[in-house]
């Protein structure tokens, strides 16, 4: 039994956010938590992904809600860790007086969404403090907190919270705390449950019993897959975390449980990716189902159909986790934003651009989806026709790019590739599957996107592939030729293209997208780090033309920028030596499992 012990001063820091490196992601198929090595959980939206927070200092201040679990006294060593082929986080903390154990994890959900804590004894008597700001609507609405027989309950307007604890949970200056001690051999449960206010609170349960059913389904789902060679650990991992980051009612898949991590530290690179992009479907589909996850691919493949169904003009580059295409841009002006990188925003205004390599991508997800033996649908070939008629009649268009940008439109490169792509993925499916169509019409619209490329895409005088029409510059979108098949990685074009980004658009062997040097290449101030997703792009293509110890070697240098629990964010700062951008990033991961796959390809 845990005893209760006396006061203390708050020891934890305000005034510097933890490093992304700091934190560890855990989930539960709805909606995910980022918990701190310092036994703080500083970020949580309940009930979904895209939900408002409840915990949302990891873009603020202490104020704007965390749970903290910590030692009293000086903490000596931390060190963490998954239970293997789990996404249950175990964090040893080690103080003077002993050794504590924090297991951290999110049932899956079969009810109400839950969070459960369980603080176990290791060695010796360690006095604990237990912290609770309850924060909703990102950190800004204080609840009303009052007690139960059981713990607390805190509502807000639609929200319920209720904490159910062992210990005494004490009210202080607006938030809540419990001391206790715990001694080896000890466990202290806490479990934290949210239900809209309208609705009677969830029964209570064992958070042992549900421990151990949360190990149970985490092994069944990731024993369907055993990742072999040098690099089997980092690859499972990928897979839980990219399992973590999808939404299971619907299969689609949020780019990260994140918003308005910063791409540049202090900057304004700040944007929500609690959403589904149409870009990584295809990439997404082939990392899932080449690894055995063969229910997930499907799940998002049929959310791809639901999302995009309708008039193709109308196609949106994301959409909400349910499919929503309503997803307007805001700025929560009470956030200061981390490391004071501001605005911190909601929703994404780039719901709205134009941007033709969707096309393709969608084209290539079906045609990935078919290769990997899923059954194809006459609706859905049905609304790829359309698809394909669409970009029959705007690719010659300029559009916003792979990257989104906020500048004028341009005719980027690699998105009149990816219009080759959908014309290509429409004949193949014709000639290849058996499906209704005129192949010869789609491989001559083909064989004129592929001409115009060669002859406006690529700059004589540097030799290589450029970012746009006219340009002179280099995009590691770029990259992606001879991975999608416009053109072998030998060709001496694209062999060029690969060296000169390799040379010239790396910083400490990791790949920039673009160089932006205080351009306007994108229409906004300030620089970014180096983009994780592209270095495996260059993994990729140097494996594709046959330079395998060169691809290795810049794979493992991508590997060592990720967390001791192997989470990578969307971006690397190489001159401050640590993560930026949102975190962690399911691009980053699906580019780590691409890579390592071309890798272990003869």
């Amino acid at each position: 039994m845990a005893r209760c012990t006396g006061s203390r001063e708050e020891v934890r820091d305000t005034g510097m956010s933890k490093r992304l490196e700091d934190y560890a992601m855990i989930g539960d198929g709805h909606t995910a938590a980022l918990v701190g090595s310092d036994g703080a959980i500083d970020w949580l939206c309940l009930p979904r992904f895209d939900s408002g927070a409840c915990f949302a200092s990891l873009l603020g201040t202490e104020d704007n809600g965390h749970w903290t679990i910590a030692p009293q006294a000086p903490v000596l060593a931390v060190s963490r860790r998954y239970r293997p082929g789990t996404l249950i986080l175990e964090t040893d903390i080690r103080t003077a007086e002993g050794h504590v154990r924090l297991v951290d994890f999110m049932p899956h959900r079969h009810g109400n969404p839950t969070l459960v804590r369980i603080v176990e004894g290791v060695d010796g008597h360690v006095p604990m403090e237990l912290t609770l700001r309850l924060r909703f609507d990102y950190g800004r609405s204080v609840p009303w907190v009052r007690r139960t027989g059981t713990g607390i309950s805190a509502v807000a307007g639609p929200n319920t919270v209720t904490v159910a604890s062992p210990v005494p949970l004490l009210g202080e200056d607006m938030h809540t705390v419990a001391r206790f001690t715990v001694a080896a051999g000890e466990r202290v449960p806490f479990v934290l449950s949210w239900h809209s206010s309208t609705e009677p609170a969830p029964d209570a349960f064992d958070a042992e019993d549900e421990l151990h059913r949360a190990e149970a389904e985490w092994l069944a789902w990731s024993h369907r897959t055993v990742p072999e060679g040098p690099w089997s650990e980092a690859v499972l991992g990928s897979l839980i975390a990219l399992k973590a980051m999808i939404y299971e009612p619907s299969g689609g898949v949020v780019a990260s449980p994140t918003t308005s991590l910063p791409e540049e530290l202090g900057g304004a690179r700040n944007w929500d990716y609690r959403y589904s992009w149409l870009r990584d479907a295809s990439l997404t589909i082939q990392a899932l189902a080449q690894n055995g996850c063969l229910s997930e691919a499907v799940a998002w493949r049929d959310w791809l159909l639901r999302a995009v169904a309708g008039d193709p003009a109308q196609l949106q580059i994301m959409y909400g986790i349910d499919g929503e295409r309503w997803l307007p841009e805001h700025e929560l002006p009470w956030l200061a934003g981390y490391e004071a990188s501001s605005p911190v925003r909601i929703g994404n205004g780039a719901a709205g651009q134009f941007q033709l390599d969707v096309y393709g991508e969608v084209m290539d997800a079906m045609h990935q989806a078919r290769l990997m033996g899923m059954a194809p649908d006459d609706d859905a070939w049905a609304l790829q026709l359309e698809l394909v008629e669409f970009v029959a009649e705007h690719w010659r268009e300029p559009d916003e790019g792979i990257w989104e940008v906020r500048g004028p439109r341009r005719h980027f490169t690699h998105s009149k590739v990816m219009a080759w792509v959908a014309f290509d993925r429409a004949a193949r499916a014709i000639e290849e599957h058996g499906l209704p169509g005129d192949a010869t019409r789609f491989r001559g619209l083909a064989d004129e996107v592929h001409a115009d490329v060669c002859a406006h895409g690529f700059d004589e005088h540097l030799g290589t592939f450029v970012q746009h029409y006219g340009s002179d510059q280099l995009d590691a979108s770029l990259l992606l030729l001879p991975l999608v098949g416009f053109l072998p990685a030998d060709d001496l074009r694209v062999a060029a293209t690969i060296d000169a980004i390799a040379d010239t658009l790396t910083q400490d062997g990791l790949v920039l997208r673009y160089r932006t040097d205080g351009d306007s290449t994108d229409g906004l101030d300030g620089d970014e780090g180096t983009f994780l997703l592209c270095t495996f792009w260059l993994v990729q293509a140097l494996a594709e033309r046959g330079d395998r110890q060169r691809a290795t070697a810049v794979f493992e240098r991508a590997l060592e920028v990720s967390n001791d629990v192997g989470l990578l964010a969307e971006e690397y700062d190489v001159n401050h030596g640590r993560m930026v951008g949102n975190f962690p990033q399911a691009f980053s991961h699906i580019g780590l499992l691409a890579a390592a796959c071309a890798l272990a390809t003869d």
